[in-house]
């Protein structure tokens, strides 16, 4: 990883801020978020973590209109040495019953989940090329590689994300633009609480770890757990009247 700003969109995500802590020795990192002027635990825990600088930004990913300015402003204010790491960590589970019966719901979900990250990617996209550097990181879920009944919504929505994603990061290969994909499962913390944990559930530390390492190695692909590359692919064997049968 080169020099430069690390820039957290979705600034009070768990593993997102887990994922700045590993990078922020000697950073500038950007917390982006709705409530800006209420970031200051998350400021300090990055700065303890060796931050050079933390600067809290006002930052709705849901406003996509506002995308192109804000991001505009933020690279420019980033100095000579740039943005070196975008971590894109925002999103919602939402409530898949309340989807079924509430399409404003559905809707809801899928527009922070897909369209705001499409708005979002697609315009950090050349303002990394613009740059010729730096990595960008992007949230999939094993929930959007075979959509399962039990949360249709929010597995389409990121099925949807990492088709998106995939594309991308092949449009940028070349470009001096590394863009990881990060597919994880179930991962215990506050955007699942209350749930049974799955099989081969995660932390945010295990998912954070998963990412630096896949960053400074170049991956373009990381699965945390590692398991389920295996399992999935298994997955996508089993009957359909075996599936809708499965739970989250």
């Amino acid at each position: 990883m080169t020099e430069g700003a690390v820039l957290l969109l979705g600034g009070r995500s768990e593993i997102g801020l887990k994922v700045a802590e590993r990078l922020a020795a000697g950073r500038t990192v950007v917390l982006a978020a709705r409530r800006s002027d209420d970031l200051a635990a998350e400021a300090a825990r990055v700065k303890a973590a060796g931050a050079a600088d933390v600067r809290c930004v006002e930052f709705d990913a849901d406003e996509v209109a506002a995308h192109p300015e804000l991001m505009g402003k933020l690279f420019a204010d980033a100095g000579p040495a740039g943005v070196a790491v975008v971590v894109v960590a925002f999103g919602i589970l939402g409530d898949q019953e309340l989807a079924e019966r509430d399409p404003a719901h559905a809707v809801q979900v899928v527009h922070t989940d897909y369209v705001a990250q499409i708005s979002v990617l697609t315009v950090l996209a050349p303002l990394l090329e613009a740059q010729g550097r730096g990595d960008l990181v992007v949230f999939s879920s094993v929930a959007g590689l075979r959509v399962r009944r039990a949360n249709y919504v929010y597995g389409s929505a990121k099925a949807g994300l990492d088709g998106f994603a995939s594309g991308l990061g092949d449009r940028l290969h070349g470009t001096g633009v590394h863009l990881l994909l990060v597919r994880s499962g179930f991962v215990i913390g506050r955007m699942t609480e209350g749930m049974s944990p799955a099989p081969l559930s995660s932390t945010p530390d295990q998912v954070a770890d998963a990412v630096v390492k896949a960053l400074r190695k170049r991956r373009i692909r990381v699965w945390v757990p590692w398991a389920l590359r295996p399992a999935y692919f298994v997955a996508r064997l089993v009957p359909q009247a075996l599936w809708r049968r499965m739970p989250r």
